[in-house]
């Protein structure tokens, strides 16, 4: 008698921001087959994605001045509308800024809340936060001392 083998199901991987931007920029696959996979898809960021491409901005904002279309026709859209390529778009990122940083090390503060106690601290205070929050170590290639000479 032989044994049949038992093989396990395929899970299908849950589909995520960059899987629609890949499928619309490159692949052209259709995404949105059912109600699950067009919930997962967000227009927002999908806009924002492809808004950093300067062949796909115009075709970008199209779809944010339409934004109360379904989401399966802005997919649609931007499938049938943008060429297949591999787009490599880098994201605007913001700057840190160290100011904030030390203030929410030194006060275990959020970047919000940090924000609003930068407005009323003194340069004085800000300087002892500076000096209090240093961990010494090199600065501009020599070795820190904390004292001058």
């Amino acid at each position: 008698m032989k044994k049949k083998k038992v093989v396990p199901e395929k899970k299908e991987k849950s589909l995520q921001l960059f899987d629609f931007v890949n499928a619309i920029n490159y692949t052209k696959e259709r995404l949105i087959v059912d109600e699950e996979s067009e919930r997962k898809y967000n227009p927002f960021m999908v806009n924002k994605a492809l808004s950093f491409g300067q062949d796909t901005i115009f075709f970008a904002n199209a779809m944010n001045e339409q934004s109360h279309l379904p989401k399966k026709l802005q997919f649609d859209f931007f499938i049938n509308s943008l060429r297949p390529m591999k787009r490599y778009n880098t994201w605007v990122k913001g700057e840190k800024d160290e100011v904030i940083e030390l203030i929410q090390q030194y006060f275990g503060y959020s970047m919000n809340k940090a924000r609003a106690v930068l407005r009323i601290l003194t340069p004085d205070k800000l300087n002892d936060i500076k000096t209090k929050m240093s961990t010494g170590g090199t600065s501009n290639g020599k070795q820190s001392t904390g004292h001058t000479t």
